[in-house]
């Protein structure tokens, strides 16, 4: 039987960390089953938004068999494989498989920069050898790029089922829809820059793999039925307000830690990244916290800040500044220092 096409929402998931700096598994079981229950069609464990390459191989192995155990056949998982070679990449495709993943996501080769000759010649090896369906990863800010040769040479491999895409270059995707798709229907086509899901979604994409995924699962799920049926007048109502926060999570802080935030503020114990941080950064990442819940806030997934919320103006600097001032006032007003209006 011939497997069911990729499509949909997939959360490439974040990794809670206890205080030793040790996987939290029970509170990462938790948050698996949430994401699946508020909606999102997979989880995709070992994505970047997951720091897979801060764990050790070990533990990315760990934080897959993790997610299909919580899964469990109500979702599919679409498993980062990605090691630093060939043969444990495809070592992790075959340990993926045993453990129930629907497929594996492969980024290009990193660190080293290699031509669309080096680039194919990985990848055909790994389709060659792959026992689970594969998804090409094309992220050119980490790895090494996949154009759009290549990926129309690798998409004669039956084992290649599909690419996700986080360049946000609308005139790419349709391209690799153009070259790939008639002769490829079963090919998916997965945005993962969520800042452009709905004009992705309109142009063919046959979904996204988007961190905003661990803050607001709802909300993508939401965004992405109504692009997928045709309501694009309000999808791209979603998608305008998505952006503010998209930024806000992903421009300020290092990532993934404005995504780790934004998960906590949804009542998840994250713990601190495996990348440490400075006092100075300590400090501007928890006045940047209050903008953030504010954000969360006018979908109506958290509560505002107990100061509330101060105008916005679309300037994330600025918007920083006058949420500090608004909520130092708050408190002096609620001290009695300063005159309260009435």
């Amino acid at each position: 039987m011939m497997a069911s096409k990729i499509t949909g929402i997939y959360v490439p998931t974040l990794v809670p960390f206890d205080e030793r700096g040790d996987i939290n598994e029970t509170e990462l079981r938790r948050f698996l089953s949430w994401l699946i229950d508020k909606g999102v069609h997979g989880l995709y464990p070992n994505g970047s938004t997951g720091e897979f390459v801060r764990l050790n191989a070990e533990e990315r192995r760990r934080v897959v068999k993790i997610a299909c155990e919580v899964a469990q056949g109500r979702v599919p998982v679409l498993a980062g494989a990605a090691e630093a070679n060939v043969k444990e990449t495809i070592r992790a495709c075959e340990v993926y498989l045993e453990y129930g993943a629907r497929a594996v996501a492969i980024v290009a080769p990193f660190y080293y920069r290699l031509s669309p000759d080096s680039v194919y010649a990985y990848f055909e090896e790994i389709a060659r050898n792959s026992p689970i369906d594969v998804t090409l990863y094309n992220i050119p800010h980490f790895a090494s790029p996949i154009d759009l040769p290549t990926i129309r040479r690798l998409a004669e491999f039956p084992r290649i089922v599909g690419i996700k895409d986080s360049t946000g270059d609308m005139s790419f995707m349709m391209r690799m829809i153009q070259a790939v798709r008639p002769k490829r229907p079963d090919f998916s086509f997965l945005c993962g820059w969520e800042a452009v899901l709905v004009p992705m979604v309109a142009a063919g994409a046959d979904g996204g793999t988007n961190a905003s995924g661990n803050a607001i699962p709802e909300v993508m799920r939401q965004m992405f039925d109504l692009a997928h049926s045709g309501r694009f007048e309000e999808a791209m109502k979603l998608q305008y307000r998505i952006l503010d926060l998209f930024d806000t999570m992903l421009n300020p802080f290092e990532f993934p830690d404005g995504f780790r935030a934004a998960a906590e503020m949804r009542g998840f114990k994250m713990g601190r990244g495996r990348q440490p941080s400075t006092p100075a950064q300590q400090v501007n990442r928890s006045s940047l916290q209050s903008v953030l819940q504010c954000l969360l806030s006018d979908f109506g997934v958290v509560e505002p800040p107990a100061g509330g919320c101060a105008p916005r103006t679309g300037n994330l600097q600025k918007d920083q500044i006058g949420q500090i001032v608004y909520e130092v006032l708050h408190t002096l007003e609620e001290r009695g220092v300063i005159w309260k209006k009435p």
